[in-house]
């Protein structure tokens, strides 16, 4: 399985980390990918720390455990930083994606001597301007597509359309600005 790419989701309780690794999964399933999306659960509540995970290949994948060394790690919430080792195992020549507002030298010193990319998103801006309320799970969905090149932009965004009309059925005001939440990520997820 050359092609398998593996993530590891790092957020708290309530800001959506596992739904947002299910969004990616179902959305990888969708361009005919292999996918797994599973949440690793213990005594979660609203703000524990959390972890979820995305196995995404173009083969079947045979592997069902957690993911010790992922190829990319997200960080909903950077005040993580300090208290979970996000960067365990994490591959040199993978990526680390963070919900922040901090620059390069503060994360280079949170993440204590990881050497690999790092990019990072306001996810907290975006979800203010697009949704009007701190969602940080829908910008880093898209920035982890941007990076990891999962799928393309466009294949994305004409999935999470679909996805959204479905999931929101009952509120569709509110797709519109989810998707212009993944937009808006896509275009600002930078490299450190």
């Amino acid at each position: 399985m050359s092609n398998l790419i593996e993530i590891r989701w790092h957020g708290r309780g309530g800001q959506g980390a596992k739904t947002a690794s299910l969004l990616l999964a179902d959305a990888a399933f969708n361009t005919g990918k292999y996918i797994q999306g599973f949440p690793e659960y213990g005594p979660e509540r609203m703000g524990a720390p959390i972890t979820a995970y995305n196995r995404i290949s173009d083969t079947p994948i045979t592997v069902h455990s957690n993911i010790y060394e992922p190829d990319f790690v997200v960080v909903v919430d950077d005040t993580l930083l300090d208290s979970v080792n996000v960067t365990a195992g994490l591959k040199s020549d993978g990526a680390i994606i963070i919900n922040t507002t901090k620059d390069g030298e503060e994360l280079r010193k949170s993440l204590k001597g990881y050497t690999g990319d790092i990019y990072k998103i306001d996810a907290r801006k975006v979800s203010m301007e697009t949704l009007g309320k701190y969602f940080p799970n829908t910008p880093m969905l898209a920035a982890v597509v941007k990076v990891s090149g999962i799928m393309s932009e466009e294949a994305f965004l004409e999935d999470m359309i679909g996805s959204f009309k479905h999931k929101f059925a009952k509120k569709p005001e509110v797709i519109d600005g989810n998707m212009k939440a993944l937009e808006m990520a896509l275009k600002e997820v930078t490299k450190v």
